[in-house]
């Protein structure tokens, strides 16, 4: 085939295919806002910003102001910003995250605040940020950044700003007689010549100096390169969302019609409602309003059985959502269904207070945990989700309604988690127990890592009337000083990055209340003896 031939039927044109694509691309960039200067800026300052955080900050008081910054620069750079509700929830959430961070940071809190920031860069276009939405848009902002860049560089290349013309000589001769003169007047006076040598050493091995201080890695480059490119997806995403709809029963109640599964799920609310009335009963029986006897398996009982009602309620959640789907909403006898869920329902909640119960048991055996914490939040999500499967059936909502309402519960109740003060909340609970008399709860404070705001909620201990209880703390906290006067002193040398506002407080207290256990803090073994007796007293409520 010669090159003026026409390909066979059928057959691309390699030549003719080229100007189609470049004219979808050139389709696309014109479907794109124009380039501003305060998009560029906006860009500048994340990369400053992230690189400060990032590579150059050592903790997380570093990430707090990253947090702040972000969503301040991914507003100003917002080619086409739309203005949403949820712009203010998220923004107010990331104010959360920071403060938390400021506290007493944690890599959840950290997490938590790159998440969100992405969500906040979905809502100023215009998108939804639904929790696993927001995974696909972070994933897409990778070939989003190479259009944008590509945008970028047509839009340089369009515009060809001309500089007014100025004669270089208006600025050459006066700075050649300034130099001229100058030095001949300088070598004139030995004390001038000398005043100039030295100051100009100085100021070179200076400039060397700053030089290398400031000088980029190439793992630095490469971080540059990234939150640059990854910015630009966030601000030009290509990112389309799935939108909602309701249920298929609007289309369906046009032409009603039985549904096959009608008796099998009838059948199964029928038996699984029979059943939860009976396990009901037996719990009620054995677990409520009694004094349990010595020797009771509370991590049985309350521990992993809350465990696996949890698992229940969740398998009730997808077997109601499930049953209340597709042909079966626009089945003629919905109704009598419907008045058989309402009933599995109301046994389901009256579960969920079974196991709020569980957990109440557990911790009043001995005392509050961090996981306990996660347990309290996890009933609370599964809680959630089964009011909104009752919604969705109520409301003949379709599955993507629920699916991603169900993460939005789930991320809430990890939000929660990740900026409660929960050592805080775990300890001033434990601390009330054991002024009050109830030994239990010691056990948590001997066998847990604790975090520096946990440990600003254990001085009233101090004071404790077990003996035991009391110089334990006390050696404890002596043991604390120690680790935080080094900790403090880390900081400092690392810079304001690195600043926790509850490492400040614990350090200050402790130096304040040094003379509680000043005979701990300068006999380490003293010191190992009194929190191995505590240690040991504690465990006998493991």
């Amino acid at each position: 085939m010669t090159e003026n031939e026409a390909p066979f039927p059928g057959q691309p044109s390699d030549r003719a295919e080229q100007p189609i694509v470049a004219e979808v691309l050139a389709d696309r960039h014109s479907a794109q806002p124009p380039v501003r200067a305060r998009e560029l800026l906006a860009l500048v300052l994340l990369v400053v910003a992230a690189d400060v955080a990032m590579y150059r900050g050592h903790g997380y008081a570093g990430m707090a102001m990253f947090f702040i910054a972000a969503p301040l620069l991914l507003l100003i750079g917002a080619p086409r910003p739309q203005w949403r509700p949820a712009i203010a929830v998220v923004g107010a959430m990331l104010l959360v995250v920071a403060a938390r961070l400021v506290w007493c940071g944690s890599p959840l809190a950290v997490a938590s605040g790159f998440v969100l920031t992405v969500a906040l860069a979905m809502a100023l276009a215009g998108i939804t940020p639904y929790a696993l939405d927001a995974l696909l848009y972070a994933f897409s902002a990778i070939p989003a950044g190479y259009e944008g860049l590509m945008l970028y560089r047509r839009s340089a290349a369009g515009s060809s700003p001309r500089a007014p013309r100025v004669s270089w000589l208006n600025f050459a001769l006066p700075l050649a007689a300034l130099l001229g003169f100058g030095t001949l007047f300088i070598m004139a006076n030995p004390d001038l010549v000398t005043w100039v040598s030295t100051s100009l050493e100085r100021l070179v091995h200076s400039a060397r100096r700053w030089l290398l201080e400031i000088a980029p890695t190439w793992q630095e480059v490469l971080l540059w390169i990234a939150v640059a490119w990854i910015s630009i997806g966030l601000l030009r995403p290509t990112f389309r969302q799935t939108t909602e709809s309701l249920a298929d029963a609007a289309r369906l109640a046009e032409a009603p019609a039985e549904s096959p599964l009608y008796s099998a799920c009838r059948n199964t609310l029928v038996t699984v409602i029979a059943l939860f009335a009976v396990y009901l009963v037996f719990e009620y029986k054995t677990l409520w309003f009694r004094v349990f006897p010595q020797g009771f398996y509370y991590s049985g009982y309350a521990h992993e059985g809350a465990f696996w009602l949890t698992v229940a309620l969740a398998l009730a959640t997808a077997v109601l959502s499930a049953m209340f789907r597709g042909r079966m909403l626009g089945d003629t006898r919905l109704r009598r269904l419907s008045r058989l869920a309402w009933i599995w329902s109301a046994e389901n909640m009256i579960l969920a207070l079974a196991v709020y119960n569980r957990l109440h048991i557990y911790v009043g055996f001995n005392g509050m945990t961090r996981m306990r914490v996660v347990g309290l939040l996890g009933i609370s999500a599964v809680v959630v989700g089964f009011v909104l499967v009752i919604v969705k059936i109520a409301r003949r909502r379709d599955f993507l309604w629920l699916f991603r309402r169900h993460l939005w519960t789930a991320a809430a109740a990890v939000f929660l988690y990740a900026v409660l003060p929960v050592d805080m909340l775990v300890h001033t609970y434990n601390v009330r127990r054991i002024l009050a008399g109830d030994p239990a709860p010691s056990v948590q404070i001997s066998v847990h890592p604790i975090a520096p705001e946990g440990f600003l909620v254990l001085a009233p201990l101090t004071e404790s009337r077990n003996p035991i209880i009391r110089e334990g703390i006390r050696a404890m906290l002596a043991e604390q000083e120690l680790v935080a006067r080094q900790r403090a002193a880390d900081r400092r040398r690392l810079g304001w990055t690195t600043f926790q506002l509850a490492d400040r407080m614990l350090f200050d207290r402790l130096q304040a209340k040094h003379g509680d256990w000043a005979s701990y803090a300068t006999a380490p073994g003293r010191r190992a003896a009194a929190l191995e007796r505590f240690h040991h007293y504690a465990y006998q409520w493991y």
